[in-house]
């Protein structure tokens, strides 16, 4: 059943969210999830490619001022995914092998992150936010 691992990606993701000192300017979770909550990740992020026409399968969108985003892949069946709203955030996705799905999402000020998936099947996702 797809419920019960979905619910476990949002408690862990949860706990870690709550991990963080109180005096931290912002917070990040990286989730990579295994097995079915995996699966549903990944097909999620597919199905998003396919509603919105990704050819490619890589899709940055940006609102806000001085973000930057890049997005590499070699190989088959990679999925990418990069959402900044604010302002000075970075984010990189580099995927080599196939079949890799990862998603960066960031708000507020002054995030950044970059992601290096090799090998195939891997799931990923990344939250930032500082204000």
């Amino acid at each position: 059943m797809i419920v019960r691992p979905v619910a476990a990606v949002l408690v862990a993701s949860t706990f870690a969210f709550a991990a963080a000192p109180a005096s931290a300017n912002g917070w990040s979770i990286s989730v990579t999830p295994k097995g079915e909550a995996s699966r549903v990740i990944g097909t999620g992020m597919q199905l998003y490619g396919l509603a919105r026409d990704l050819k490619n399968r890589a899709k940055t969108k940006q609102r806000g001022e001085g973000n930057g985003a890049a997005i590499s892949q070699l190989g088959r069946g990679n999925n990418a995914l990069i959402v900044q709203r604010g302002k000075g955030n970075s984010a990189s996705i580099a995927q080599t092998g196939n079949n890799n799905t990862y998603g960066v999402f960031q708000f507020g000020r002054g995030n950044a992150t970059s992601v290096n998936q090799n090998g195939n099947g891997g799931v990923g996702l990344t939250f930032q936010g500082r204000w």
